[in-house]
């Protein structure tokens, strides 16, 4: 795609006939391209917002995300349950057939707030996985943005390289004919067919990486790699410079960010951990009520209750110390954690703002004076005070000029979806 636009505008000022030109770079490109077309009716893909919620439904690594969620909540239901009850029959005397039955009933009891630590981590586990849910999207939702604006980037890039194609091949006519003529130099119709030979090069590259683009997009939405998919029409427009404001998206970032509710979650079992452990310095119990039978009549009820002795105070200490410097590190990774994650914020908001700069700067500068560099060498070209080479040469630069453009947009459109990641939202 070096000198694509130079052949375009200049095919137009000799006067070539453009129908002409473009059915054959529809010609070729069909018997070039390696893409199978698309179902007419093929609407996914032709937008993000379609690809989202596809991915919502049919991505296996988000569904099982949401299924280790819900066995998480299932798991807390019974986190404070008393355990099962004990029944023990006793007949007595047997060798002597008194027919006496003692029946034993107990149940053991945790120590007084056991019970709900118990709750209180269990329920921090299901936040945790809950957490781990939204993060598991958020990542999701990244890659495919990501895959979408590389496919777009590709899909540009291709077609204009496929115009520029259909376009070079009538150019070669013109030059050929020029040049019987006497009114071009063979070196013309030379570098025409070189440019040919490299766009044919650069136009196989471009088809690679849409195929690749193609078959990752499809495997984020768990589709077959050559499944049909429409051509992406257009970027997501870009927030404002106000909507971008770093302290805003800061205390967005501290809100919503799965990963740091994810560490919110985790220091808070630790600390019910911690409290558990010094919990367990008091003794559990079992009560029991024991009835004993003679014939068919309860001759006595007996009550029972069995305490266990926590004399092992130093492995309890050394669990509690355990707890306690669980509760540390967990403490420290958040940090750690949110201190990245600031700073990805913030190198974020700042490629974005330098993107949307850069491409204002190529839109109302940079490409402005291409053109008029263009415009003067074409007509120095036509009174012949300019040789084609220094004209192709100045349209070069346009053609540059357009790539960072479209190089530009992509970034931005990278950028956005890591803030997006990053928050935890759209």
């Amino acid at each position: 795609m070096k000198t694509h636009l130079n052949i375009f505008t200049l095919l137009c000022a000799l006067g070539l006939n453009t129908a002409d030109a473009a059915d054959n770079m529809l010609q070729y490109s069909s018997a070039l391209s390696r893409e199978p077309l698309a179902n007419s009716s093929t609407t996914l893909g032709g937008n993000l917002d379609g690809l989202l919620d596809y991915a919502r439904e049919h991505n296996p690594g988000l569904a099982a995300s949401r299924f280790e969620a819900e066995a998480a909540a299932l798991r807390a239901e019974p986190a404070d349950a008393l355990p099962d009850p004990v029944l023990r029959i006793e007949p007595m005397d047997v060798t002597r057939q008194s027919g006496e039955t003692r029946f034993l009933l107990m149940q053991s009891v945790p120590w007084f707030g056991k019970r709900g630590l118990q709750r209180e981590v269990a329920a921090s586990k299901v936040a945790q996985a809950d957490g781990q849910v939204s993060a598991s999207w958020t990542e999701l939702a990244n890659r495919i943005k990501t895959a979408y604006a590389m496919l777009y980037f590709t899909v540009e890039s291709e077609r204009l390289a496929q115009q520029t194609l259909g376009l070079l091949d009538g150019l070669e006519q013109i030059a050929r004919t020029r040049y019987s003529n006497g009114l071009a130099s063979q070196q013309d119709v030379i570098q025409v067919q070189v440019e040919q030979t490299m766009l044919r090069g650069e136009l196989i590259a471009l088809q690679n990486e849409r195929h690749h683009s193609h078959a990752r997009l499809n495997a984020l939405l768990s589709r077959p790699s050559n499944a049909a998919l429409a051509e992406p029409k257009q970027l997501r427009a870009m927030p404002s410079v106000a909507e971008l404001d770093e302290a805003a998206m800061l205390e967005r970032l501290l809100a919503r960010n799965p990963q740091l509710r994810i560490a919110e979650a985790d220091i808070q079992s630790a600390e019910k951990n911690r409290e558990l452990s010094r919990a367990n310095r008091y003794p559990d119990f079992t009560l029991g009520i024991a009835p004993t039978r003679s014939g068919s009549a309860i001759k006595q009820w007996d009550l029972m209750l069995e305490l266990n002795i926590p004399l092992q105070q130093s492995s309890r200490r050394a669990q509690e110390g355990e707890a306690a410097a669980m509760v540390s590190a967990s403490n420290a990774r958040k940090q750690a954690l949110l201190d990245q994650m600031q700073s990805e914020l913030s190198e974020a908001l700042s490629a974005l703002d330098s993107a949307r700069r850069t491409e204002s700067l190529i839109a109302t500068r940079l490409l402005p004076q291409a053109e008029l560099t263009y415009q003067s060498a074409l007509a120095g070209y036509e009174n012949g005070k300019v040789d084609f080479a220094m004209l192709v040469e100045a349209q070069k630069q346009i053609l540059k000029a357009k790539q960072q453009q479209l190089q530009t947009q992509t970034d931005m459109q990278l950028r956005l979806a890591d803030i997006e990641k990053l928050l935890g939202e759209e």
